[in-house]
């Protein structure tokens, strides 16, 4: 497996990108059209994205968004990784990279949002009021079958939380990370 920068992957690397994307973030990317056009609209000087190559095909890819804050913070967004080769450091992989070069330009932070949006709520975040009594839901913060669980394990923190932003009980949950 080799990282390399998606402005260099040729239409197929492309269309497969998109249907990683679909296939594992399908709430956000519903159709292959909305999966390129996210790509279309990221892939632009302004940001980095990084894909993980196994011989010619694209196995997970992520990016970081055009720095904000002075050119001290960047943006994590998105991070998908083809289903039947999850667990296998390939995120990880991604993620790090990603890091190295947010710092590389002078970053000193990285964020990302991570919707708990799903029906039955992924973390015991979901379906709390979360007006009421915030640090001790935080404190005791479960992240169940949600993507949180990766990101904490990659030294991520919950910097913040948006109630009911994807619909009543189904919050934003904000992660940050000191590179």
């Amino acid at each position: 497996m080799k990282i390399i920068d998606m402005s260099k992957l040729d239409e197929a690397q492309l269309n497969q990108a998109a249907e990683i994307l679909t296939n594992t973030l399908n709430i956000g990317y519903p159709t292959f059209k909305d999966a390129m056009e996210e790509i279309e609209e990221l892939l632009v000087p302004e940001n980095t994205l990084l894909a993980a190559v196994a011989g010619d095909e694209v196995i997970g890819w992520g990016g970081i968004l055009a720095p904000g804050y002075d050119g001290n913070v960047f943006g994590l967004h998105p991070l998908a990784v083809r289903e039947d080769r999850q667990g296998k450091g390939i995120g990880r992989t991604i993620v790090e990279a990603l890091e190295e070069e947010a710092k590389r330009q002078g970053g000193l932070t990285i964020w990302l949002g991570a919707d708990d949006e799903s029906e039955e709520g992924e973390t015991s975040l979901a379906d709390a009021d979360l007006y009421d009594d915030l640090p001790s839901k935080l404190a005791e913060f479960n992240p169940g079958t949600h993507q949180a669980g990766f990101y904490l394990k990659m030294g991520y923190k919950i910097i913040g939380v948006l109630p009911d932003a994807n619909g009543r009980g189904r919050p934003d949950i904000f992660f940050g990370k000191r590179l």
